[in-house]
């Protein structure tokens, strides 16, 4: 009788796995490198401990930083309130508590679908040749995807807390609201609440995207800084950066340990409290009409839609977006718990958490910026410069989870004999693992959108081919180029919902 082994990695060893990609880009990087701009990299660093005081300078900056907070708290304000709102009416558990049926989620869920398949960056390249250089146009950017996004965590939300107590005041006979508010909305408060405060550090982050593309903002100062070698004057803007999103998250916080049930109306009301701050900027939309003709013209008055569709190579660039999104998501997924093993301790959390934090801080197309100072482009370069910036924030989720779950699993093992890399190997990181890695599934999904900005850097990828048809106004390769990526970014969140379930079904086997 033949005896069968099958060899399976160790838990904890799983997430360290992606971090083997890491030797392919070095060795991609080696080929392709020079060593040219390696005097301008150390330059860039000198200059963060020795930023631009000059009065002009940061008067500059600090209008910007406005600006992009102002967008940021408008565009956050409007998805979370219109988020809640489609996520409860796009879940399963309203609609049959309501009439009995599930069918008008399923479908508003398929409707609202593509909206969040096309990044903010797409939203706002294709508003600004409609509206023109306005305040709006960010906001509407980010709010578009952020609302469809928060609708769907929100429904999904809703649909996993269904209360045992649901059926029992049904039966008593209450009605479908005073089931809802009794039975439904009580468990959602802490989830709904800590998504939103979530949503505020990414709304920021979009809007300085945005900036650097030429929405406006500190953005746009950042990238004018860096593309001139300013880079004093750079790491001023990115100090204020790093500032507002420290006093940010602290206020959250608090907000939240004060009472969760804050939130929503906190973001009720921020729209004002943005606009009255905002008062200075021209934020009036005003709606071009002439210009929505002149594009619906340019479109109807054609017949070029087929033959636009047959002047990129699909494969080509739909393979290079995909390897783009592989090369990212090893790097940000193996990098966090390479670094924790190289320092395995509790003092070492703490600089971890400032590396995570300097990742996020500059956005992914001005760490490709750099990157090309050292090497030429490629798919490796632009995958390790998204890679990087997602890796601060799955730094920042593994931090996290290690530090809610405790200790207790490394003492243990210490008092064993075991050594401090196996002891946070086998004990803590082996504690957040699962959780861990479903977050890396669906920061996946976030990653395959992005690849839009760092596309649009590395010249390959559907966001090269974007800007190249939005400069010369072809908008039938505009659509067919939408419409693609929107395809794309469905598929792969339809994988990687097809994989939590996988993941999570082996899980409550064992």
């Amino acid at each position: 009788m033949a005896l069968r082994i099958h060899l399976k990695p160790a838990l904890p060893l799983i997430p360290l796995l992606p971090g083997v990609s890491l030797l392919g880009i070095l060795l991609v990087l080696l080929r392709d490198g020079h060593g040219g701009g390696l005097p301008l990299l150390q330059q860039f660093a000198a200059a963060a401990l020795q930023p631009s005081i000059d009065p002009a300078v940061l008067g500059s900056l600090l209008n910007g930083l406005q600006i992009t907070l102002v967008i940021a708290v408008l565009s956050w304000s409007i998805s979370s309130v219109l988020g809640v709102g489609l996520g409860v009416f796009s879940a399963c558990t309203f609609w049959e508590i309501l009439a009995g049926v599930r069918w008008p989620a399923v479908v508003l869920r398929r409707c609202l679908a593509p909206l969040r398949a096309v990044h903010e960056l797409i939203w706002g390249l294709l508003l600004l040749q409609v509206f023109g250089l306005n305040g709006w146009v960010a906001v509407c950017a980010i709010s578009i995807p952020y609302t469809v996004l928060m609708a769907r965590v929100i429904a999904d939300q809703v649909d996993c807390h269904v209360s045992p107590a649901i059926p029992v005041l049904k039966g008593a006979g209450a009605t479908p609201w005073a089931v809802m508010l009794t039975g439904l909305a009580p468990p959602l408060v802490q989830p709904i609440s800590d998504h939103i405060g979530h949503r505020l550090d990414c709304a920021l982050r979009s809007a300085v995207i945005l900036g650097v593309f030429g929405l406006g903002g500190l953005g746009t100062d950042l990238s004018l800084s860096l593309r001139s070698l300013q880079f004093q004057e750079m790491w001023s803007g990115l100090w204020l950066l790093a500032i507002a999103m420290v006093v940010l998250d602290h206020l959250l916080r608090r907000l939240r340990s004060w009472s969760r049930m804050l939130m929503l109306p906190v973001a009720i009301a921020s729209p004002w409290v943005a606009l009255a701050w905002g008062t200075h900027l021209d934020l009036q939309l005003a709606l071009p009409v002439g210009k929505w003709f002149m594009v619906f013209g340019n479109l109807m008055g054609g017949s070029q839609g087929l033959s636009a569709a047959l002047e990129i190579s699909w494969p080509g660039v739909i393979g290079a977006t995909v390897w783009i999104t592989l090369i990212a998501g090893c790097v940000a997924t193996g990098l966090p718990p390479l670094l924790m093993l190289v320092w395995p301790s509790r003092a070492s959390l703490c600089l971890q958490g400032v590396v995570w934090g300097a990742f996020r801080l500059i956005p992914a197309p001005l760490t490709a910026l750099l990157l090309l100072m050292l090497a030429k482009p490629s798919l490796a370069l632009a995958g390790l410069a998204l890679g990087l910036h997602h890796s601060g924030v799955m730094g920042r989720v593994l931090i996290d989870d290690i530090r809610s779950t405790g200790f207790r699993s490394a003492q243990t093992l210490k008092s064993c004999g075991a050594s401090p890399r196996v002891c946070w190997l086998y004990g803590p990181l082996a504690d957040v693992s699962r959780a861990y890695l479903t977050y890396a599934i669906y920061r996946l999904d976030v990653i395959l959108r992005d690849t839009a900005i760092i596309g649009m850097v590395g010249g390959a990828g559907l966001g090269w081919q974007l800007m190249e048809a939005l400069s010369s106004f072809h908008w039938w390769l505009v659509i067919w180029i939408v419409m693609m990526s929107a395809v794309l970014t469905l598929l792969g969140e339809s994988l990687g919902e097809r994989l939590q379930g996988i993941w999570n079904s082996r899980a409550m086997a064992l």
